[in-house]
């Protein structure tokens, strides 16, 4: 298991990529475009947010980071980005019981944003604001995701 910083922006997380990559002399970058992803017909995103970054991972000696855009589409549910919301804690783990266990957990006395459930890009992926307003996301297999989509698109 895993605890990752994971950081939203508005709309500038791949220059973001780009500057921890430099900064932190990154081992592996991957990033994964909305546009790299099917749409849903019924719900296509508007043309400005396709080349927006919907998941990403800089490694570098000692730890990850991960990070994405909120769509502008989206802040209706996300809510504007504001410094002190953009971060949030990812947890990454393939055992879904535990998985289970600490959304449970971490719930109680806050409020679920999506329950845990089965997604297009993770078989167990979840996330909640704590009692103290810290944000979380839970994914049972982030890195199959970002792999897969990489691997399909060269």
């Amino acid at each position: 298991m895993s605890a990752i910083v994971y950081l939203n922006f508005d709309g500038v997380a791949e220059q973001a990529i780009d500057f921890y990559s430099e900064a932190l002399n990154a081992i592996e970058v991957k990033k994964v475009k909305f546009k790299d992803f099917p749409q849903d017909p019924n719900y296509p995103l508007p043309e400005n947010e396709l080349n927006m970054i919907m998941e990403s991972s800089v490694e570098f000696a000692g730890g990850e980071i991960m990070m994405s855009d909120i769509l502008p589409s989206m802040k209706s549910v996300t809510g504007e980005l504001v410094k002190g919301n953009n971060i949030l804690i990812s947890i990454v783990n393939d055992d879904k019981q535990a998985l289970e266990n600490y959304f449970s957990n971490l719930s109680v006395g806050g409020y679920v944003i999506m329950p845990l459930s089965n997604t297009p890009w993770s078989s167990c992926f979840g996330m909640l604001v704590d009692k103290f307003g810290v944000s979380w996301k839970f994914n049972s297999d982030a890195d199959k995701f970002l792999n897969n989509v990489i691997s399909n698109k060269q």
